[in-house]
């Protein structure tokens, strides 16, 4: 799809930008963090997201310095579903695309420390893989991100058994989750925002897990180059949540080569050490003196290959930490990476207790990306807010339990700025 500029002032078009960029302003959020919370996060107190509304022309949008959101058709599922691909534009050099499959992040694309754009996430450029052989890249996790320990759990006395899809346990929702459907797909712009909001109703038993499950997911766009994801769900019947996106990152951009010299802070004192099928122990132990510390920022591959028995289980880092958080429920800081070549930098702000970073350990080179070169171990990294792994089976972990009358709700901002 292709939008023509009219011809307009160009004086009056610039001071109508400037006043823009002025009432936005450029940088990406920070909050403050200390000790972790336990509080649910169905009782989190965030901003809502931007309400919808209708969107302007898109030449008109643009030539007023305005994000805005485009779509086009992007194929069908086997099943014949048509599925759409949304292109989310600011005026300062971010462009994000998101597929109506799975919810999925298809492309972003970043300025570096020069102003040049280069997607940073890993992806395909057809339906067809990502329907095959995708390892969740960019999509929606649902109805249980992370693994739940031999595909079962008891909830009120009854135990649930779910399809087993990762060795003996249930990995991301199980072997249909969010990342497998056709999201209901709406835009809205508003001054200063773009985005799209995602809404999927899952039935009672589906994956095994009890509750008729209304969930809407908002990604929005706004001129402060930040990607912001609200999680919003509602359940007729008692039920297990845990939702997230599984972008998979590259500052340096997709498809140049390994993440090891990226540096990396996380705001954790602690992280939840792991069985060998990736399971929690039900411990949360210091990272203080382990390969796991990255409260100062330290490159990704200084400590990857020490002699280390949690590294060895998960052929690198697939763990989660517990993230230092104040007794609010708001917004606060998370994770920090940076790429040293591009100048490239992402910060994770989060109102979830819990992030997974995976260090791409399971990447083989049997995948081609859109670049068009293949992925190989090590060539990107996730950053995963969430609730921690096997929360239903574990009792000293923050709960992931909705009741019918609550809402789950949950809010992720992926910042870039350059330095």
């Amino acid at each position: 799809m292709t939008f023509h500029r009219n011809r307009i002032n160009r004086t009056s078009v610039l001071v109508g930008v400037v006043a823009l960029w002025a009432a936005a302003g450029i940088g990406a959020a920070t909050a403050t963090a200390s000790p972790p919370t336990t509080s649910p996060p169905q009782r989190a107190e965030v901003a809502a997201a931007p309400a919808p509304v209708a969107a302007e022309p898109a030449s008109l949008t643009e030539q007023r310095g305005r994000p805005t959101v485009s779509r086009a058709p992007w194929g069908k599922t086997p099943d014949g579903t048509p599925v759409e691909r949304y292109t989310v534009k600011n005026s300062h050099g971010m462009t994000v695309r998101i597929l109506s499959y799975g919810g999925i992040i298809q492309s972003l694309q970043a300025p570096d420390r020069r102003g040049h754009k280069a997607n940073v996430v890993l992806g395909f450029d057809n339906l067809q893989d990502y329907v095959d052989k995708s390892p969740y890249f960019g999509a929606i996790i649902g109805r249980y991100a992370n693994r739940i320990a031999k595909g079962t759990f008891t909830l009120d006395g009854t135990t649930y058994r779910l399809p087993v899809n990762d060795g003996p346990n249930t990995l991301h929702g199980g072997t249909k989750g969010f990342d497998k459907i056709v999201w209901t797909a709406t835009t809205f712009t508003t001054p200063k925002t773009a985005g799209v909001v995602l809404r999927h109703t899952s039935p009672d038993g589906d994956m095994g897990f009890p509750g008729k499950l209304t969930t809407q997911v908002t990604y929005t766009l706004d001129q402060k180059n930040q990607l912001r994801m609200d999680y919003r769900a509602t359940t007729d019947a008692p039920t297990v949540i845990n939702l997230t996106n599984h972008a998979y990152f590259n500052l340096a951009g997709e498809g140049s080569g390994d993440i090891y010299d990226h540096r990396l802070k996380i705001w954790a004192k602690s992280y939840t050490p792991v069985d060998k099928t990736l399971i929690p122990t039900g411990e949360i132990a210091k990272v203080a003196g382990t390969p796991f510390d990255f409260r100062r920022s330290t490159a990704i591959g200084d400590r990857i290959r020490e002699d280390d028995q949690q590294l060895i289980y998960g052929l690198g880092y697939d763990h989660n930490w517990v993230l230092d958080r104040s007794s609010g429920t708001g917004l606060q800081r998370a994770a920090r990476a940076r790429d040293p070549q591009s100048g490239r930098i992402l910060t994770v702000s989060t109102t979830e207790p819990g992030l997974q970073f995976y260090s791409g350990n399971f990447l083989d080179s049997t995948l081609v990306g859109t670049s068009g070169r293949m992925y190989r171990q090590g060539d990107a990294f996730t950053l995963e807010t969430q609730h921690y792994p096997d929360s239903p089976n574990q009792p000293n972990f923050p709960s992931t339990v909705l009741r019918p009358g609550e809402e789950f709700r949950s809010s992720t901002i992926y910042g870039f700025s350059a330095s």
